[in-house]
């Protein structure tokens, strides 16, 4: 065994000793319902654009990334567009590919800001449902052939999801992911989510494991969860079998 695949040992027994312990596990959680108050996800830009993620989801996308060598992003919910950027920047080292957005509401001052950024060259952005027969169309026209990564950050009820889920996560290329974001959710107090429509109960969360008992190509990348351990996306991390 070389020094790297030793490394990667120790960090796999590292990982499983995270994840075997309570109290870790629970004072994590507790970090972030007290994060969620404070709107903690919300403080981070990526190259000068709000990214609305947390440092350690946007370390786990990075490593997909540079691992699977996509030759497209697709994503669902664009807010402010510093997902989009990043994904694009990953693309620009990668030296290769492009980024597809899809919102309902792409507002005026969010699509010039993206449009008149240095990565614009490699984002592609479509205004409408993501649930939408044509526009879902236009995403498989663009996967065809490709390499794809799918990341659903939209709408986060569970009716809403699980329709994103039958449209889009058939796109992911094998031994790519389908990255469902916020199904923290459903571990989160109800309390915290004020007026938004979805709560525990009814959530991404509760979409994916509804969505995963008849589509066994998929399953839950659970040392991705073990190692992050403070994630908006836990068990939402789906890995495409090979």
């Amino acid at each position: 065994m070389d020094d790297h695949q030793q490394f990667a040992a120790d960090c796999a027994k590292e990982i499983q000793a995270q994840a075997d312990d309570a109290e870790f596990r629970q004072l994590s959680r507790a970090w972030m319902d007290r994060a969620q108050q404070l709107r903690y996800s919300y403080h981070f830009e990526w190259m000068g654009r709000p990214i609305i993620q947390y440092p350690t989801d946007i370390l786990a996308m990075q490593e997909l990334m540079w691992r699977i060598q996509p030759e497209l992003v697709i994503e669902t919910g664009i807010a402010r567009g510093g997902s989009l950027i990043f994904y694009a920047s990953m693309m620009q080292m990668l030296g290769r590919g492009e980024v597809l957005g899809i919102d309902i509401d792409i507002r005026a001052h969010n699509r010039e800001a993206i449009e008149s950024h240095p990565m614009a060259r490699r984002i592609r952005m479509i205004e409408g449902s993501s649930l939408d027969a044509a526009i879902v169309a236009q995403a498989a026209a663009a996967a065809e052939g490709k390499k794809v990564m799918v990341v659903l950050d939209s709408n986060h009820t569970h009716e809403h999801v699980l329709g994103e889920l039958e449209r889009y996560a058939p796109l992911t290329s094998p031994g790519s992911y389908c990255v469902v974001m916020d199904t923290v959710v459903e571990d989160m107090p109800a309390s915290l989510f004020g007026d938004r429509p979805w709560a525990p109960g009814d959530n991404p969360k509760t979409a994916v494991h509804a969505w995963l008992k008849t589509h066994p190509e998929f399953e839950i990348d659970h040392a991705m969860d073990a190692k992050l351990a403070v994630s908006v996306a836990p068990h939402g991390y789906l890995r495409r079998r090979a």
